[in-house]
């Protein structure tokens, strides 16, 4: 399916923002199969909403047919390889090396299916071992193992066609699907107890092989080997020394308990499979309709004329759609592509337009009210309303992207850099004709604080996304409502696997009791000082959330951290969002830092200088959760003024912070002056009037100084 195109208007600069992005190992099918894969997309995306909607579905059935589901398609989409132009890889005798292997998994295929076909009760997990491994655990443990062997070493290059070990996979897929659907009763029982059964074991095993095999396909490395280390470490637990002693567990009782809602079927499974994909398919609505492109559109003729105009077109429009889209690493790619080549083009070094890119992305999975979807995972682990937690995010978001604004505005004052031509942008009086386009944002923020569910929320803002687009050239009608839908599962698929391998981390993590031993340790490092405790915090948070998309980094975090702090009394609301941030950040934090990565393929720029200038574009993530550790007004907690006071504070202080930054306040200044400067917004953090008058003091002192300099003949320049 495609979508239509939007009509033409005059300097549409952000045309193109909106149409799918391909992955570089997603096949792209074609013809029938094509057709049959839209289907199979739109069924899914379709089922969820239908069943938030309109018929619930028992707990369990419904989380396993959504990563059932999203493994199935998954496999058929995505490619164990990335394909090259033009590339092609004869199939001839492949394929015959596949066979054994399918008919393996059908077997056990069989054996799964017969509850549903009345042929009986299928596998007996009562009866003797010997009846059910060896017609359903063995072939199925085998079979799924010999076909991933022939996808790592023999893929299939063919881009527009279906891979056979693939759809092998897929059917191993719904083969564990059915079983623990039909067995799902008693598996709630006996899972992860000495009563479990073999046959849940292998069901329940290869599950999770099929779990890391597709999120190594959509999101990387990083996690499957956190989570394979996680795993192993459930199984070498009896040799290890200190908190990582524990007893060790069977095979058996392993496997079944990380299949259930305390592992791949809990938190982060029960999020995506409602508010994550809720919130995609409204993205997915938005990207159909061309709502996108409004919005970039809307940034150029605001602000694209201005000195650095693309780089603050960047902030905003790439902030807006980084709220919606779930990772950060995909927004660049999204609108970098436009906003990167138009910042090199004014003036901005590559590595620094890539990095205001990869800054501004991160930045939109903390701005309210979506978050991509922190909120709502915060809300489930927390139990804290979804609507306090989108109000506590105001004002830190604002001081995030009004640093990264401060940073590239100095910038372009350091390098006298001029905006485009307003020739060249599109006419701000006609887009705000087009504000209603804004409409289905603000029915949403109406909604949830008008007291509706944020499932009923997302619906009727989805159901708002298609009604305004009637009123454009883009109007969504049957076809484009498919197209969103199917856009929309494709959309979601990294983050059924990235959400389905952090439930096995989180499993491990509550089996083991790993996350209270560890927090004990973090309080016996922290020697009970908080700010030590959240330093740590700080540097764990990164580290797990180095090469991981948000969501998959703040659950792990959150379940291994957030307990220690709240142990040592840090507010809950505080130290969940104090980690969130950190995991957030973690895709601009060098020395891996996917979003960086991402902008600097964009800009032809070295990764690493790129992911430096980033971190540094983005510092102020860095300091803001400390200031509202001290200062919990940042979070919206206190009285009207006392907020006021505090903000105004923050804000000259992530002023200060970006000039000591870019080296420049109102003029150039000296490496000596950026150093006291540094030291001036530190003592911003703190919301005291006594350390607010030393660090605006300080300010004046350093501008009355530089004014002195420049007009002497002993001008100290920066050292830039």
């Amino acid at each position: 399916m495609t979508a239509q195109s939007a009509g033409a208007s005059e300097a549409d600069i952000a045309s193109g923002v909106d149409n799918e992005i391909f992955a570089a190992n997603q096949r792209q099918p074609t013809g029938t199969i094509g057709l049959v894969m839209a289907g199979l997309c739109v069924a899914y995306t379709a089922f969820h909403i239908g069943v938030m909607n309109l018929y619930p579905l028992e707990t369990w059935t419904y989380r396993l047919i959504h990563v059932g589901g999203g493994l199935a398609i998954g496999f058929l989409l995505f490619s164990s390889m990335t394909f090259a132009e033009g590339g092609k890889t004869s199939r001839k005798g492949r394929d015959v090396l596949v066979v054994p292997g399918l008919l393996l998994i059908l077997v056990a295929l069989a054996q799964a299916l017969a509850p549903w076909l009345g042929f009986g009760a299928g596998v007996d997990p009562a009866a003797p071992a010997d009846a059910w491994r060896w017609s359903f655990g063995l072939p199925l443990a085998i079979g799924t193992g010999w076909v991933l062997l022939i996808g790592w070493t023999m893929p299939d290059a063919r881009r527009a066609r279906l891979d056979l070990a693939d759809v092998a996979l897929a059917v191993a897929a719904i083969v564990v699907t059915l079983y623990i659907i039909f067995h799902a009763p008693a598996l709630r029982l006996r899972a992860g107890t000495a009563l479990a059964k073999e046959a849940d074991m292998w069901a329940a095993l290869i599950g999770v092989v099929l779990i890391l095999e597709l999120t190594r396909r959509m999101a990387g490395l990083a996690l499957v080997i956190i989570a394979s280390i996680f795993v192993i470490y459930s199984f070498v637990g009896p040799w290890l020394p200190g908190i990582l002693y524990h007893r060790g567990y069977s095979l058996t009782r392993f496997f079944t308990y990380i299949f259930t809602d305390q592992g791949i079927l809990g938190p982060t499974t029960a999020i995506s499979s409602t508010y994550i994909i809720l919130f995609v398919a409204f993205a997915a609505f938005l990207q159909a309709s061309r709502v996108g492109e409004y919005f970039v559109n809307f940034a150029f003729a605001a602000a694209g004329d201005r000195r650095g105009g693309p780089a603050k077109v960047a902030v905003f429009g790439s902030g807006l759609m980084g709220m919606i889209n779930g990772t950060s690493a995909g927004n660049v790619v999204a609108t970098g592509s436009l906003t990167i080549p138009l910042m090199k083009r004014v003036g901005y070094k590559p590595q620094t337009a890539a990095a205001v890119e990869a800054a501004a992305s991160s930045g939109g999975q903390i701005l309210p009210p979506i978050m991509g979807a922190g909120a709502f995972i915060m809300s489930e682990i927390t139990g804290i309303a979804y609507s306090d937690i989108v109000i506590a995010a105001i004002i830190p978001a604002l001081l995030y992207f009004t640093s990264v604004y401060f940073n590239v505005d100095l910038a372009a004052q350091k390098y006298d850099m001029k905006g485009l031509p307003r020739s060249e942008l599109p006419q701000f009086r006609r887009l705000a004709r087009q504000a209603f386009l804004f409409i289905p944002i603000f029915i949403l923020i109406g909604a949830l604080f008008m007291g509706y569910s944020v499932i009923r929320a997302g619906t009727l803002a989805m159901g708002a996304a298609a009604v305004v687009s009637w009123l454009t050239p883009v109007r969504m009608g049957v076809k484009e409502i498919l197209f969103a839908l199917e856009i929309s599962t494709k959309m979601t698929l990294q983050l059924v696997a990235v959400c389905a391998a952090a439930g096995i981390i989180v499993g491990v993590i509550a089996l083991t009791g790993l996350g209270t031993r560890f927090s004990s340790l973090l309080l016996g490092l922290a020697e009970n000082t908080q700010v030590v405790a959240l330093f740590f915090a700080m540097v764990v948070s990164i580290i797990l959330g180095m090469g991981m998309p948000t969501t998959a980094a703040y659950a792990v975090a959150a379940s291994v951290i957030a307990p220690g702090l709240i142990t040592m009394g840090i507010e809950p609301l505080t130290a969940h969002f104090f980690i969130f941030y950190f995991a957030v950040m973690s895709a601009i934090t060098p020395p891996v830092a996917l979003a960086a990565y991402a902008g600097a393929a964009i800009a032809q720029s070295d990764p690493m200088r790129t992911s430096v200038e980033s971190f540094k574009m983005g510092l102020a993530a860095f300091i803001v959760p400390f200031m509202f550790f001290s200062s919990p007004e940042l979070l919206m907690q206190g009285e009207f003024l006392d907020i006021l006071h505090v903000v105004v504070g923050a804000l000259l202080g992530v002023y200060l912070l970006s000039s000591a930054v870019q080296g420049w306040f109102f003029g150039p200044l000296h490496i000596v002056l950026r150093g006291v400067m540094v030291l001036a917004a530190m003592a911003m953090i703190d919301s005291g009037f006594l350390t607010d008058a030393v660090g605006f003091g300080t300010a004046i002192l350093i501008w009355a100084f530089q004014k002195k300099m420049l007009k002497s003949d002993r001008v100290a320049r920066g050292a830039d």
